[in-house]
């Protein structure tokens, strides 16, 4: 079980951020409720999404990693 105060805590939400962000994009309805802002506090899951979207790959093989490290190595 990671905590939120550890750096694999932190890396652990913020790809589920990113990962989270990129599946709404794909669903209209939520991308126009959700991810309309560009700017201010709603903006950084905007500019997450975009992370997610144009980085698939990466954003994939580090949710792959996080999870082979929390489960056997930790």
């Amino acid at each position: 079980m990671t905590n939120a105060y550890s750096f694999d805590g932190l890396v652990v939400f913020g790809l589920l951020v990113v990962c989270t962000c990129a599946y709404m994009r794909r669903v209209p309805r939520l991308k126009q409720w959700f991810l309309s802002e560009k700017k201010g506090f709603f903006g950084v899951f905007y500019k997450a999404s975009i992370i997610g979207t144009r980085l698939h790959l990466f954003t994939a093989l580090s949710c792959v990693f996080m999870a082979v490290y929390i489960m056997f190595l930790k």
